[in-house]
């Protein structure tokens, strides 16, 4: 149980694998999930390792199937997820597996390149043929069609005034339906007007056998006189990207190239119809099989990229990995490690073996699907220091809590507390489905923080009386309306009164009014009454105070917790008492002073009640003169005195007094070691008693920001070793006094947005039911039904928009700062790395590349 409330404890083991077995001992570490491996070869190149042939293979293994997969894709076939999850094949298979992908690869290849080349000539044959059927159609529209035959003048060739013969010609094509305007303003410029377009739409859509896009494209004929106009005029279509066919320009020949295209377009037909279907029988069958191959892949290219981590001794067999691993996960990790062996078929066990070291280790939390929303709350502030108290188990309680204070209404409560048992009851369910939405995902993810925030709202809701704004008369108010004489008032009370009067405030001092407490949370009378923002605005401002200053404390106190597990009694006198002490006493005094003038003051004494706020400005400028602020309680003065001289006190104590003691330490730790005689050194360190006090003396030096094994580390050595900066020293626990010192201010202040959110929340949905579901109440006709439905959606849809949604995403992200900034940082540095074990599922996921 202590595990949950601090890191797991870890430690550095060495593994020694035989080189037949690493691959399986590996292989199944990656299927438990349990170890972290270390890189013992930072300074060579990774194209300079053992394994990088192997990588290579496997990341062009992955590249073919990528491929497969693709095509796959394109030709919308579904790939089988049945979730199997296969083990991991032998080194032996890689080569079938390469054949596999080989032939599966080179197949389709060849498909495609057939069937696109198919394609294209079906297109050539399909354009040719919508060309002769226009060209046909153009030319019996012409008056004289015989003008494009090659006519004989009708004049004796011996006269003079013989005109030379007269040639059209004419060019045919295809081009975008697109580019048609442009086309066309460019024929007239550059020929002058000296060409005859005409153009027809395709009216079906061409396939493109390279992209494999629909493409809509129109017929054309230019008619021209001369080669140079029929230069321009290719040279033009070139441009443009048109395609020119050639078309007969007698009739019967048009209408024999046409039967012919015919035929070769139902024969080009029929085998692309048996290419597509070999196709598909192709992909389908791979279909059934791909993620399973990605998977034996992408597991076999983990291995390889883990085993060039380890070291080779110098006989080449045996192979020498560093891995972290929890302790209590040792068992489990040498049960793997044999069945490795034992499938390897290796006669040599593989051996692990701890290893004592100075560095630090990484933070390892364990969590399961409930814990893990929260602890990635904490993460995000950042991973704490190995063995650092974990806060996850008290954000647990106390972030829903905080969220609740803020969004407090049953009825939202209700509805946020469905939406998250929805997704907790089919999780199995949506998990399986794969949803590739972010924001989905990410709901998903907290939905049991979700679920715990609408079941505290509802809390809340019930302690507020508030209900889509409306509050609930469960128990019965305990006010009461009499008609009576009240001499203060000027007369008697009668129904004609409450009815002729929208605003009347009730008077508690009154006799027969107040009848007594309400059972449970706030009276609803408080929901009609003029002055319900006042009485709210003060009970909720006192409240946020006295939930942050306990928060803060409860805070402040886990510190403690850190300081004795890292046996730092220095930090415990100079830090953790004079900081407690500072905050109860100014603010833990606060506190006391609400609670106390809840109960000494009631509502007739209420109005001789003395302000807190004043009273407790007054207290820090010691200021008791003046006659107006009465005093809360006897001999006030004294004990508010000596409580500011006892937290300006604490205030040295940590700005001051720390740093001379470090500074005493180090120079007592360098007279010990160092003992001179005539200038010249004997001695090489101290004695043994002497060394325990130096041990002693070094876990309570170092700050919180040093845990305990950081006194072991290199870096911690050199910085012992080096001259004490006092100066230096003296700024940091300045800095860290003042932050304490202010932070206890302004955090105490930041609860306060406690208050503001609760009173915005409520208000907004006051205003939500006031200008929408007023308006539909307002009318008691069968069109007044009618209008109250349109208007009920329209709330609905406001409120789960606003309030819900806009409102709770508002509540949550002060919840949060109110952790991170308030809370945590009393006692949590986050200054860690994160344990990231090398585990099939979370590289398959594609959480980690390598």
């Amino acid at each position: 149980m202590g595990e949950l409330f601090r890191s797991e404890e870890m430690t550095l083991a060495q593994l020694f694998l035989q080189s037949e077995a690493a691959y399986c001992c590996v292989s199944e570490l990656g299927e438990i999930g349990m170890v972290q491996f270390r890189d013992l070869n930072p300074d060579v190149n990774v194209f300079q390792r053992k394994f990088v042939n192997e990588v290579r293979r496997c990341e062009e293994m992955d590249r073919k199937l990528r491929f497969v997969e693709k095509e796959i894709k394109k030709a919308n076939i579904p790939i089988v997820d049945t979730g199997e999850n296969p083990e991991v094949p032998f080194p032996r298979d890689m080569i079938d597996l390469e054949a596999t992908f080989e032939k599966l690869e080179n197949e389709l290849k060849e498909i495609n390149t057939n069937q696109e080349a198919l394609k294209k000539n079906f297109l050539e044959l399909t354009e040719l043929k919508h060309i002769l059927r226009r060209t046909q159609q153009f030319f019996d529209e012409m008056e004289d069609p015989s003008l494009l035959e090659e006519s004989s003048t009708l004049l004796d060739p011996n006269e003079p005034n013989r005109v030379a013969p007269l040639r059209l010609g004419f060019v045919a094509g295809v081009i975008g339906r697109e580019r048609i305007p442009t086309f066309e303003r460019m024929l007239w410029r550059v020929c002058r007007g000296n060409v005859f377009l005409r153009q027809a739409d395709i009216e079906d859509p061409l396939e493109d056998p390279a992209t494999g896009d629909q493409v809509h494209k129109s017929v054309f004929i230019i008619f021209f006189q001369g080669d140079q106009l029929k230069n321009r005029v290719k040279k033009i279509c070139e441009g443009f990207r048109a395609t020119l066919y050639p078309c007969p320009e007698t009739p019967q020949e048009r209408k024999e190239m046409l039967a012919g295209v015919n035929a070769r377009i139902e024969d080009l037909q029929m085998v692309l119809n048996q290419t597509e279907d070999h196709r598909q029988r192709v992909l389908q069958a791979a279909a059934k099989t791909v993620r399973v191959w990605f998977i034996k892949v992408r597991k076999m290219k983990a291995i390889y990229h883990t085993l060039n981590l380890c070291n080779i001794d110098v006989t080449q067999k045996c192979l020498i990995a560093e891995v972290w691993c929890p302790v209590s996960d040792l068992d489990s990790i040498q049960f793997a490690l044999r069945r490795g062996t034992e499938k390897s078929g290796s006669t040599v066990p593989s051996i692990l073996n701890r290893m004592q070291t100075k560095q630090t280790p990484p933070t390892y939390n364990k969590t399961n699907k409930f814990t893990s929303g929260f602890q990635n709350i904490v993460d995000a502030y950042g991973i704490g220091n190995y063995r650092e108290i974990n806060p996850a188990p008290y954000t647990i309680i106390t972030f829903p809590f905080l969220f609740a204070v803020m969004f407090g209404d049953l009825g939202h409560g209700t509805l946020m507390t469905c939406a998250a048992l929805y997704l907790v009851l089919r999780e199995s369910r949506l998990m399986a489905q794969k949803n590739d939405s972010e924001i989905f995902n990410m709901v998903f993810a907290g939905r049991y923080i979700i679920l715990l925030m609408g079941i505290f709202s509802m809390y809340t809701g019930i302690i507020y009386n508030d209900c889509f704004s409306k509050s609930l008369n469960a128990f019965g108010s305990g006010w009461s309306v009499k008609p009576m004489f009240m001499p203060q008032r000027g007369g008697n009370w009668t129904f004609d009164t409450l009815n002729g009067n929208s605003v009347l405030q009730l008077d508690p001092v009154v006799d027969g009014v107040f009848n007594g407490p309400y059972p449970i949370g706030i009276d609803p009378i408080w929901n009609i009454a003029v002055n319900k923002l006042s009485f709210l605005n003060s009970f909720k401002m006192k409240m946020s105070v006295i939930l942050g200053v306990i928060h803060m404390l409860f805070g402040v106190s886990l510190s403690l917790f850190n300081h004795l597990y890292f046996q730092k009694p220095l930090n415990i006198y100079l830090g953790f008492i004079p900081e407690i002490i500072f905050m109860a006493s100014l603010f833990g005094y606060l506190v006391i002073l609400i609670f106390f003038k809840w109960v000494s003051y009631d509502a007739r004494s209420s109005r001789d009640a003395p302000s807190l706020l004043i009273a407790f400005i007054n207290m820090f400028l010691f200021n008791y003169d003046d006659p107006s602020v009465k005093p809360l309680y006897r001999g006030q003065m004294g004990l508010q005195i000596f409580l500011v001289i006892i937290a300006l006190a604490c205030v040295p104590c940590m700005l001051i007094v720390k740093t001379l003691v470090l500074r005493r330490q180090y120079l007592w730790r360098k007279h010990l070691g160092t003992q001179n005689f005539g200038g010249i050194r004997v001695g090489n360190g101290p004695t043994e008693d002497e060394a325990e006090i130096i041990q002693h003396d070094q876990l309570s030096q170092h700050s919180e920001e040093e845990p305990e094994h950081c006194l072991l580390s290199p870096a911690f050595k050199a910085r012992e070793e080096e001259e004490f900066n006092f100066g230096d020293m003296a700024v940091h626990q300045a800095i860290h006094t003042i932050e304490y010192c202010l932070g206890c201010i302004s955090n105490t202040a930041s609860y306060l947005r406690l208050w503001a959110l609760s009173l915005a929340h409520a208000q907004l949905s006051e205003v939500l039911w006031t200008m929408v579901m007023h308006l539909g109440l307002s009318t008691k006709s069968l069109a007044g039904f009618i209008f109250l439905s349109i208007i009920f959606c329209s709330f609905a849809v406001l409120t789960v928009a606003i309030l819900l949604i806009m409102e709770g995403l508002s509540a949550f992200l002060h919840a949060l700062r109110l952790h991170w900034v308030e809370f945590q940082n009393k006692f949590y540095s986050g200054q860690g790395f994160k344990f990231l074990p090398f585990t099939f599922e979370s590289i398959l996921d594609g959480r980690f590349e390598d």
